[in-house]
């Protein structure tokens, strides 16, 4: 009995022994949780106290980026110049009733006597210094109703400029001014810049006393096109850096301080004309060749095509049963043009000028206004779903008119304005519905009478007693014109209301 006690006795020593010898020596590691496998096991995270923080210390590369604007800014200051201009206005106004003094037919209803009075009226707008002798690179419609131009500098002095030359069909214009010790700006070049670069602008928003502001921001977007109504020839770099009414005309500049565009429009709501956050410019590779022609010839030469285009959308190319939504889709083909002649057909798509992909109308139309007059292009068309190769001797733009296709008969002679028929391409270009009637005013003469009271975009829907619907209902209409007035109904987005226009003798 006593030796089976013991046994048991022994046996439990031994299991205890054995136990806490397991625990002490064979005790398995501890299992590790990882959370950042791409940190260093090491490394742990610092509490910065909030008296460093407060120091404003900044890493290397933010003091770099910090001080690529400051240096931009006071480089590129100096070339940047405030542009004002002054012009006396006239208005009619009525001596007995001046509340009704700018309507005709109230005048004449009543038989009271015409009077005018003049005020004057100043415009703002900015400038870039392109070169040493005095030029200056800004837009048409900073200068164009000015009579006296005063340029001021970054130094604040002040000079009378004169006007080299102006193109509206871009809205850019060169001015010149003597002064010396000019600092020009560096151009650069615009089709390198990317969407996402930081750009800046610098010009005199709102006011003189803001002049040489500088805002900071990104390309948003390149080749944006229908911006401005009316305008021809548009390619705008969008951007949200700060641009605000004032600044046309002025820099846009890249991280470099090179100068890649020239300010011109903003986005609005229609009642808030301050910056909405997208803002144009006209890039630098346009405004070169547009420049260099005015200050050699005064005007600029743009090669032709001799064809009316649009773009090709969803439904358009579904309906061709072709796979692009790039190109150019050819509308109309002028007659005895260079596209005529070298076979271009109406409904063709031209995908490819010159071994370059054509993205839109608005780009095309870039590609060959920008070639040399004279010159041989290769083109490549679809026709029928399958791709032909043309060649196409360019010629030079006709003065008068955008194409040589839209006769205008009596309109600009006369009145003062171009009109074209109101198809559902052009009525969607400007924002009206495809069921709307009438022509619409495309151009008008800055010295004529109806300069004051139209606007491009408006449709005219009636002359005299006589709807318009077509340009024949148009001409019909100015050919039985008579008298020293007539009566002209015009519909302006939303808004219809008559306008009286003198007939010149």
């Amino acid at each position: 009995m006593k030796k089976s006690v013991g046994l048991l006795l022994g046996s439990v020593i031994l299991i205890i022994i054995g136990y806490y010898i397991g625990t002490g020596f064979l005790k398995p590691e501890p299992e590790h949780v990882v959370l950042y496998e791409s940190a260093p096991q090491e490394q742990k995270m610092a509490v910065v106290p909030a008296a460093f923080i407060s120091n404003g210390t900044e890493t290397s590369s933010l003091q770099a980026f910090n001080e690529a604007f400051v240096k931009i800014a006071k480089n590129v200051n100096p070339s940047v110049v405030t542009i004002t201009t002054e012009k006396v206005i006239k208005t009619r106004v009525n001596p007995v009733f001046p509340g009704f003094g700018d309507d005709d037919f109230f005048r004449k209803f009543f038989n009271l006597p015409e009077g005018w009075s003049e005020r004057k009226a100043t415009a703002l707008g900015s400038g870039v210094i392109v070169d040493k002798k005095g030029y200056i690179l800004t837009n048409n419609h900073v200068v164009e109703k000015g009579e006296k131009i005063k340029v001021k500098l970054n130094d604040k002095k002040e000079y009378k400029a004169e006007i080299i030359g102006t193109d509206p069909r871009t809205d850019l214009a060169v001015i010149k001014i003597k002064a010396k010790d000019l600092k020009p700006a560096i151009l650069g070049d615009s089709d390198a810049l990317k969407v996402g670069e930081w750009v800046l602008a610098i010009g005199s928003p709102f006011s003189e006393n803001l002049a040489h502001t500088v805002t900071a921001g990104i390309v948003s977007a390149k080749g944006r096109s229908n911006i401005i109504p009316g305008a021809s020839y548009e390619s705008f770099i969008q951007t949200d850096a700060a641009i605000n009414p004032g600044n046309s005309g002025g820099a846009l500049v890249n991280i470099r301080g090179e100068l890649v565009g020239i300010n011109t429009a903003i986005a609005t709501n229609g009642a808030v004309s301050g910056n909405l956050g997208i803002g144009f410019a006209i890039p630098i590779n346009l405004a070169k060749s547009v420049m260099s022609d005015l200050i050699e010839k005064g005007k600029v030469i743009r090669a032709w095509l001799g064809v009316k285009i649009q773009p090709v959308d969803d439904r358009t190319a579904r309906a061709m049963k072709i796979d692009t939504r790039d190109g150019a889709l050819i509308a109309e083909v002028v007659e005895d043009s260079p596209a005529e002649e070298s076979g271009i057909k109406v409904g063709d798509v031209i995908i490819e000028f010159d071994g370059k992909k054509v993205e839109d109308p608005s780009h095309l139309q870039n590609l060959v206004s920008n070639s040399e007059i004279g010159k041989i292009k290769d083109l490549v068309v679809i026709r029928g779903k399958k791709e032909r190769k043309l060649k196409v001797k360019l010629g030079e733009l006709p003065e008068s008119i955008e194409t040589a296709s839209r006769s205008t008969g009596k309109s600009f002679s006369e009145l003062g304005i171009q009109v074209e028929e109101l198809t559902p391409y052009i009525a969607q270009e400007y924002g009206y519905d495809s069921d709307d009637e009438g022509v619409i005013v495309t151009r008008i003469d800055r010295e004529s009478e109806a300069a004051s009271v139209l606007r491009p975009g408006d449709i005219i829907q009636r002359i005299g007693d006589k709807k318009i619907i077509d340009m024949s209902d148009y001409k019909n209409a100015l050919e039985d014109v008579s008298g020293e007035f007539i009566l002209v109904l015009i519909k302006r987005k939303s808004d219809t209301f008559f306008v009286t226009l003198e007939v010149p003798k």
